[in-house]
């Protein structure tokens, strides 16, 4: 295995990585609350931590997967309340709704995808214990952390209070200090709760991650309970901060040896955020775009980086990525041999140093242009195809695009009507070619063309795409 670097957020340097135990990495991601459908700030998290799986993968590691969902939430509540569903009724919708998103983007399967409501036990263990150890403590409205218990606290993110985000909290003055954050909030009107030994109500935000990793991941033997924690960078404090104290005070063992975090998503110059009214959902981006593009865009810039999402930007990757696919159409139909090492290497090595993914895909640039040269001065050269054949599946393995059907590629957008109206009109010709009818053959070519269609013979079929 080669040397693999990662930017450590609580560290706030590069780090060599080096797993827990040999050959395994555990990994944690904080997921969506599921109270809406997923924005681009949701794919930039998936695809971030997708090609981090997919790179350990690549260097040879067995890596599991966790990937919460957060099912119980103040949010979920409000629309519970607003539509007159029931919280099972909104929060599979909204699941379900995500899970196809991320087979759109091609975000590889979690080993472990834990929801909140169905590891309540493991939360309410970890509250009884901080309640016995008096790092926990009860007040008229909620179970409350002590965080001047842990003298460590704010060690993870450098920052031990938020003003903003205490001043947006109504003031309990049964609070022992300011920056105390609830473990489990006592049932109200209106409310969704549950049963437990400290009092009936639900839990907070930050306890269900630190209970889920305890009772899915955790190693029991070890410093640390999981090799990495990743989410979005507006997590690092409070959330995360939380978190890695609640995990510290209740086992003695640290949460995670390494944190890493991606950067904000913007649209006009500010952070994504439904606060904000600026959100732009996925789903109305995959009705113009692929997920594969979507994806390209979204690994065009570093992980860590913050970007300002625009539709110029946008095309620009479309067409770039529609590079690689034109090349995929010039190998149509050849198998595969082995991937060139040289090329494989310098991907690795790009994105084996805190994924790097401009170096990376400027290394897929140069592989274009250089399979374009060599199929024009060698276009049967049958051994140059499977290599860039194989090349071509690296990609898709490692990076997550490049994978479909090269002339499908092409179709994005059209209707299945369309669709349907095109292969008739194929069928058709094929037909008028069997039975030596060309001038019809070549009538149907000319109306498939005026509706924008290009079409080739292969020796598997005739294959078409959109111009």
């Amino acid at each position: 295995m080669k040397n693999i670097y990662f930017y450590d957020s609580s560290k706030k340097a590069k780090v060599e990585f080096l797993p827990l135990k040999e050959g395994i990495v555990k990994i944690y991601v904080c997921g969506p609350t599921v109270y809406d459908n997923s924005h681009l700030g949701h794919a930039r998290s998936a695809i971030a931590f997708d090609l981090l799986h997919r790179v350990l993968k690549a260097n040879g590691y067995e890596v599991i997967f966790a990937k919460n969902f957060t099912d119980i939430d103040d949010k979920i509540i409000k629309k519970m309340n607003e539509t007159g569903k029931s919280l099972d009724e909104i929060t599979n919708f909204y699941i379900n709704n995500y899970k196809n998103d991320m087979i759109s983007l091609n975000i590889l399967p979690n080993t472990f995808e834990p929801k909140a409501t169905e590891n309540l036990n493991a939360m309410q263990e970890m509250i009884e214990d901080l309640l016995k150890k008096d790092i926990a403590y009860k007040t008229t409205d909620s179970v409350y952390f002590d965080v001047s218990k842990d003298n460590l606290y704010g060690t993870l993110s450098n920052q031990a209070s938020d003003d903003k985000s205490i001043s947006r909290v109504e003031t309990n003055n049964e609070k022992r200090n300011s920056s105390d954050f609830a473990l489990w909030k006592f049932e109200k009107t209106n409310d969704v709760s549950y049963i437990s030994s400290f009092g009936k109500g639900r839990p907070g935000w930050h306890i269900e991650c630190s209970a889920m990793i305890k009772k899915h991941l955790a190693y029991t033997d070890e410093a640390f309970q999981i090799d990495i924690h990743c989410g979005g960078a507006d997590l690092l404090f409070p959330h995360h901060e939380n978190e890695a104290s609640q995990t510290r005070c209740s086992s003695g063992q640290n949460l995670a040896k390494y944190w890493m975090h991606n950067g904000f998503v913007n649209i006009n110059g500010e952070k994504m955020s439904k606060s904000l009214g600026n959100s732009f959902f996925l789903k109305d981006v995959l009705k113009s775009y692929s997920g594969e593009v979507v994806r390209f865009y979204l690994l065009s810039s570093s992980y860590r980086a913050d970007i300002s999402f625009n539709e110029e930007d946008l095309l620009v990757s479309k067409k770039r990525l529609d590079k690689l696919y034109r090349v995929k159409k010039r190998v149509y139909g050849v198998s595969s041999s082995l991937t060139n090492e040289k090329f494989r290497s310098s991907i690795l090595e790009a994105l084996n140093d805190d994924l790097n993914t401009s170096l990376a895909l400027s290394v897929i640039d140069d592989f274009i242009n250089t399979s374009n040269d060599n199929l024009d001065k060698n276009p049967k050269d049958k051994n140059l195809k499977q290599e860039i054949v194989a090349n071509i599946e690296f990609i898709q393995f490692i990076l997550g695009f490049g994978g479909n059907d090269a002339y499908s590629y092409f179709q994005f957008g059209i209707d299945e009507n369309n669709k349907l109206e095109i292969e008739k009109l194929i069928e058709q010709r094929t037909e008028a070619k069997k039975n030596k009818d060309f001038t019809k053959a070549d009538s149907i070519r000319d109306e498939l063309t005026a509706m924008h269609i290009s079409i080739m013979d292969t020796p598997t079929g005739v294959v078409w795409e959109k111009l």
